[in-house]
Parts: C-alpha cells; sequence; structure tokens
C-alpha cells in the first residue's frame, strides 16, 4: 500500500522513461527533463514505453524512496501532457485511480469549490 499526503505535488513525466533507471538516473530526470527540484519532496512518476511498468521517486527528508510496481497483464493510462510539458501534475486521488487501472479521462468529476492561487 502506498500512501501520499493530500498536499504531495505529484508530477507525471509524459516521455517513456527506461526502467534500468535507478535512483540517481530518475534524479537526473527530474533536474533535466522535467525542471523541479528532487529534494524538494514532490512525487515523480515514469513509466515506461509499453506502460506496463511504472517508479516512484520520491525524497522522505533523509534519502530517496523508490516504488516499482509491473503489470502482468494490461497496461497504466498516463495522462497525456500539453504540447511543450514534460509533464502533468496530478492528485493522490488521481494516482491511487491510476494504480487501480482507471481511466482518468472518462472519470467525471463535479464541481468542489477551489480556492484561487
Amino acid at each position: 500500500m502506498l500512501s501520499v499526503a493530500a498536499n504531495t505535488r505529484i508530477f507525471v513525466c509524459s516521455e517513456p522513461t527506461d526502467m534500468r533507471k535507478s535512483f540517481d538516473g530518475l534524479c537526473g530526470l527530474v533536474t533535466d527533463s522535467l525542471g523541479q527540484d528532487p529534494l524538494s519532496g514532490a512525487l515523480f512518476l515514469f513509466a515506461n514505453r509499453r506502460r506496463d511498468r511504472i517508479k516512484l521517486l520520491v525524497w522522505d527528508g533523509d534519502g530517496y524512496a523508490l516504488w516499482y510496481k509491473r503489470l502482468e497483464a494490461g497496461t497504466f493510462q498516463i495522462p497525456q501532457a500539453k504540447a511543450l510539458q514534460s509533464s502533468v501534475i496530478i492528485s493522490q486521488g488521481e494516482l491511487a485511480m491510476l494504480l487501480d487501472g482507471i481511466d482518468l479521462t472518462s472519470v467525471k468529476r463535479r464541481k468542489r469549490y477551489k480556492r484561487a492561487a
């Protein structure tokens, strides 16, 4: 079970990732491709080209944690970034749905209050 705080930012890399990369290689992708700080405490999600494997990288205060999942059948439905964007930001609820195999494009959301930034 993976638990993520509600206020944790979750970045999904839009480009396929070589799943042989580990902590240092993924940190390099976070910095170079996503333009983010890997030490920020945000969670970074990477998927392979076939979309049947994902890795999640997060800095937990005193070291990196890496979570890896391989599907035996099926694929993950990774949200697509808009043109010229290298990542998509999703919520912890969307991450849970993504890991459970729910297509985020078919989810209908009800209107909710959201404070202006």
